[in-house]
């Protein structure tokens, strides 16, 4: 599936992921493949994607994530180091 992590001044990611976990408000939830749609707020705390070359994490500061057709959109309000 396509991951793009937005925040309103740059483009953190882009690109391919097997599995994405997220720090939902009213918890943690993972997407993997085929994910049926969704649309959820975040909560600050960390992004963990799994892709081919490995794990990558990034936290963010709330935010909100659409799941539709393969195709993960974050938009986050920030990333923090």
């Amino acid at each position: 599936m396509t991951l793009d992590i937005i925040t309103p001044d740059r483009k953190v990611f882009s690109g391919e992921a097997s599995a994405v976990t997220f720090p939902g408000s009213e918890g943690q939830f993972q997407v993997l493949n085929d994910h049926a749609p969704l649309v959820s707020t975040l909560a600050r705390g960390p992004i963990i994607v799994q892709t081919a070359s490995g794990q990558q994490s990034f936290t963010v500061d709330g935010g909100v994530v659409e799941v539709l057709k393969n195709k993960v959109l974050v938009l986050a309000e920030a990333v923090v180091a």
